[in-house]
């Protein structure tokens, strides 16, 4: 039992294998279109997987059993939410996508309301996705940093030094694939390490059922009494504030989740780049309605392994974050120790490459082409979008640097930073396909509007991170109707 030798060996030749893996499924790309979305169809399944292993970042690996351990399995209202959102996005959003020649999310955006919206939805896009996954990429580094402490790697160097190499090292081993392989090389490894890190958990439950001296059905009726398996929660604390201020509530987690997952599979590029993938609006449809399935069985093991470590090691020594970790490190076989920390790891580089990928198709398709006066070759075209895959992923290994020794929960902190614009976007997208004769002056005070008005909401008021993202779409639609009665301007009929 036990973390040793042979499962530093394990991660090494995982991080290695995984690199050339992605090198070699994605093959030679002859354009653009075909590095960030890809000619060849990508099987709904396999878009299925990946929308679920872009989201699934090691903070969730890490955290979601933290969250049982601590509570209950509550959590899992929010993926009844993400379920419904997911159908509105394949229902509502998805045709829209495969109209024409769409190639990001922000692309439908111009044909509404005009070239600036489209160019403001994708920076504040890359802004948030740069700090959000910035955060992200940190909290993959400190497993990888510790045990690089823990075998006496490089012993000279301190502690904020092993940090950094241990960023530079995962983001360059993603970069690798990514940069050689296209959209096809990140779809496919995410397929690969979703099945890693699921097997992680699998694992884990196994070990625990084996460890804890408890008959199943004891051990069951133990975690009911102990309110461990409760999932529904429909009047938390038992005041009707507590339904706008708890963040998991049946009305929070179906109505705010809900809402989340439409801007966030809906409006975000890292999950539309996916869905084009497919090809087609059918397949495209499918894949998002089951990833909603899929996310909820994840959700599921991965608060189950926590309530099992509640009863294993309801230490209080530990913290949320920290239960999940300790057990992998002491508690697991040889060998599939090992494994499963490079299921942490896959988590990560699943979201980082995704990460790469949509900040430089967005940077490309919506800002430099569009903005050039002659057309790029496409050869030419597809060296700079090379190029801008290794800008991003400095961005992203700079950014993450930023946050080491932060004192605030990085599961907090990166869900606050996209809490701030996605309200905003998701108001763009809804203005576009609702409204009508609507002006771009009306659309832009709304985003800005909803985008500052949010953050102060955020900043300064109670209310649980869950309507974050509901919040700064009303406020938005809000201001674009009220601007639109005060300053009316008819949209350009190129637009409608």
């Amino acid at each position: 039992m036990g973390f040793t030798t042979f499962d530093g060996v394990i991660i090494v030749l995982y991080l290695i294998g995984i690199a050339m893996f992605g090198m070699m499924m994605g093959g030679r790309q002859a354009s653009v279109k075909d590095y960030f979305i890809s000619e060849k169809t990508i099987p709904w399944w396999a878009v299925c997987i990946t929308i679920v292993a872009t989201e699934t970042s090691a903070l969730t690996f890490l955290s979601l059993p933290g969250i049982a351990w601590a509570g209950s399995m509550v959590f899992l209202q929010l993926a009844l939410g993400y379920i419904l959102g997911r159908i509105f996005v394949a229902v509502v959003l998805i045709p829209r996508y495969f109209e024409g020649e769409s190639y990001t999310a922000y692309t439908i955006l111009e044909k509404y309301f005009g070239s600036a919206i489209r160019r403001t939805a994708s920076i504040t896009f890359m802004l948030t996705r740069l700090f959000a996954d910035g955060v992200r990429l940190y909290t993959t580094a400190i497993p990888l940093a510790l045990l690089f402490q823990r075998f006496e790697i490089l012993p000279e160097l301190s502690a904020t030094s092993m940090y950094v190499l241990s960023i530079a090292l995962l983001t360059t081993l993603t970069l690798v694939y990514v940069f050689v392989g296209g959209i096809r090389a990140v779809i496919w490894t995410d397929v690969l390490q979703w099945t890693v890190y699921v097997f992680g958990a699998v694992v884990s439950i196994v070990v625990l059922l084996k460890l804890i001296p408890l008959s199943v059905p004891e051990l069951f009726s133990t975690l009911l009494a102990s309110g461990k398996l409760q999932v529904v929660d429909a009047f938390p604390e038992g005041t009707w504030s507590a339904l706008l201020t708890e963040p998991y509530s049946l009305l929070g987690g179906v109505v705010g989740g809900m809402v989340l997952s439409i801007a966030s599979h809906g409006t975000d590029q890292i999950i539309v780049q996916r869905v084009l993938a497919a090809g087609h609006p059918k397949p495209a449809k499918k894949a998002m309605i089951l990833s909603g399935g899929v996310v909820f069985v994840q959700f599921a093991l991965f608060l189950f392994v926590g309530a099992l470590l509640w009863k294993f090691d309801p230490s209080p020594t530990l913290t949320a974050n920290e239960v999940f970790a300790s057990f992998i490190l002491n508690y697991l076989p040889t060998g599939l120790s090992g494994l499963i920390v490079a299921g942490v790891l896959a988590a990560a580089m699943s979201t980082l490459s995704s990460s790469i990928s949509a900040l430089g198709s967005s940077t490309m398709l919506d800002i430099i082409l569009p903005l050039r006066r002659t057309a790029l070759s496409p050869d030419r075209a597809l060296k700079w979008s090379r190029k801008i895959s290794i800008v991003w992923a400095c961005l992203l290994l700079l950014v993450a640097t930023l946050f080491i020794g932060t004192p605030q929960a990085v599961v907090e902190l990166a869900l606050s930073i996209a809490s701030f614009t996605y309200g905003g976007l998701l108001g763009l997208f809804v203005l576009g396909i609702f409204a009508r004769h609507i002006s771009t002056r009306a659309v832009l005070s709304g985003f800005a509007i909803g985008i500052i008005g949010n953050g102060l909401i955020i900043l300064y008021t109670p209310l649980a991170w869950i309507w974050y993202t509901l919040s700064g779409v009303l406020l938005t639609i809000a201001t674009a109707r009220i601007v639109s009665i005060l300053l009316p301007a008819k949209a350009p009929e190129s637009k409608r």
